[in-house]
């Protein structure tokens, strides 16, 4: 045997050696999932409550960190004035043998609308969510009596106006092994929370206020007045540099940020001073920016989409867009990359419709344009599983939320495709 293996080794080596510089298996993955030729709806979930009673929307989804339960935030996102609505946080477990479509596995009372949640990255029955009013929660859904953990208040050290993104990261600042919540609002305020879970409490412990003056001359609105604050519709974080992050406005504004920016610091808070987190402007949208989101698979690629019905593949390396996509199927609420193929994307719009783009296929028109509703109801919500590549979760205007399973097509990587996107963001550069 030991002669075999000395002769055998040095051989096998050489071979492997030489697979490791080859191209062959480029985007090659094993799938032991069901092979799917067509898109199909596996389920169509709402809480009749809601439905029935209240006509809450669905204003944003979360899957939690295996893939099993999908949470639902419930609120309107049409309030003309302050928010008096009740709202809930429901879950379903999507693995339960006797799933019950109409009848939640989790049901939370809210106070106020509900507006963004994200499930904790690793603890798999934690979620944060904010809220209308400013507030920014914590709950543990495997508790058996009260599932509020924790709870940010209302006071003059919180947001003041509706918070419109939440997620949990990790601040490199911050020697904590705990991950830290970022909110943002339309009070044009972003900040950075240190949870205590024995005292149920929130500490601020970083703070950001977007103004027109961080805002170039040859972008800014006409009438925009000087250093007044911008709204913050949205974040997202560069896959690689944790400290760099991208943001949309409802001025229609997209910028870059950072979250060690101390510079141009103006009236802070009781507790902490604020600072503007904006690096670098970038052309801006004809309207509020609705979603905004980075590459999963290159650092400098963002996607964004918004009221002038429109989306943009940026680099953070130019002011102008790489890509435009106009569809012409009224706004556009959401926009998100797939966890799977780097090339392929998927964003909801206002009468009804899930477009799935593949650049590998066409740079202008989507793949994919897919009738969520019959009554062509705004698809507020968008999410891509990231543990079941298959799986991605619609929210609409009726409360309803469709869990549909890709096809083979969108789910299986191409060859190459990972360097495909990277000639796309080089090529923009020349």
């Amino acid at each position: 045997l030991m002669q075999f293996l000395r002769y055998a080794t040095p051989l096998i080596c050489e071979e492997l050696d030489k697979n490791s510089k080859s191209h062959a298996f480029d985007g090659y993955d094993v799938n032991w999932e069901e092979k799917a030729e067509a898109i199909e709806c596996l389920h169509t979930l709402s809480y009749a409550e809601v439905n029935d009673k209240v006509k809450l929307q669905c204003t944003d989804l979360s899957w939690n960190a295996i893939g099993s339960v999908i949470a639902v935030a419930y609120g309107k996102l049409d309030h003309q004035d302050w928010c008096t609505d009740k709202s809930v946080l429901c879950t379903w477990n999507i693995d339960r043998h006797n799933i019950i479509s109409s009848k939640p596995d989790t049901v939370i009372e809210v106070s106020c609308c509900l507006t963004s949640i994200d499930f904790h990255p690793e603890r798999i029955s934690m979620i944060a969510g904010g809220v209308f009013n400013g507030e920014v929660q914590v709950w543990d859904i495997s508790r058996e009596d009260e599932m509020l953990i924790a709870r940010s208040g209302i006071s003059d050290d919180s947001h003041q106006e509706p918070v419109t993104s939440i997620k949990w990261i990790n601040d490199p600042n911050i020697k904590s092994k705990a991950l830290q919540l970022m909110s943002s609002a339309t009070d044009g305020k972003i900040f950075v929370w240190q949870i205590n879970m024995q005292n149920q409490d929130f500490k601020l412990t970083k703070g950001f206020v977007v103004v027109t003056d961080n805002i170039p001359k040859s972008l800014r609105i006409s009438k925009a007045k000087d250093n007044a604050e911008i709204g913050v519709t949205g974040f997202s974080f560069s896959n690689e540099d944790k400290s760099l992050f991208v943001i949309g406005c409802e001025s229609g504004n997209v910028f870059k940020c950072s979250l060690n920016s101390e510079r141009n610091a103006v009236t802070g808070l009781n507790s902490i001073p604020l600072f503007s987190p904006v690096t670098f402007a970038f052309h801006y949208h004809d309207g509020p920016v609705y979603s905004i989101e980075c590459s999963p698979y290159h650092r400098n690629l963002f996607l964004t989409c918004g009221m002038d019905t429109s989306a943009h593949l940026y680099t953070i390396l130019q002011s102008k867009p790489i890509l435009s996509f106009e569809p012409g199927n009224g706004f556009m609420f959401n926009i998100k990359w797939s966890p799977v193929r780097p090339m392929v994307f998927a964003t909801s719009t206002a009468e009804g419709s899930l477009l799935i783009y593949d650049l590998e296929i066409s740079k202008i028109n989507p793949v994919i344009n897919l009738a969520v509703n019959d009554n062509k109801s705004p698809v507020y919500s968008l999410q891509f599983n990231k543990q079941r590549r298959q799986l991605l979760a619609t929210g609409d205007g009726n409360g309803k939320i469709q869990i549909w399973r890709l096809n083979d097509e969108l789910t299986n990587q191409k060859t190459r495709e990972t360097h495909h996107l990277a000639e796309l963001a080089e090529v923009a550069l020349e």
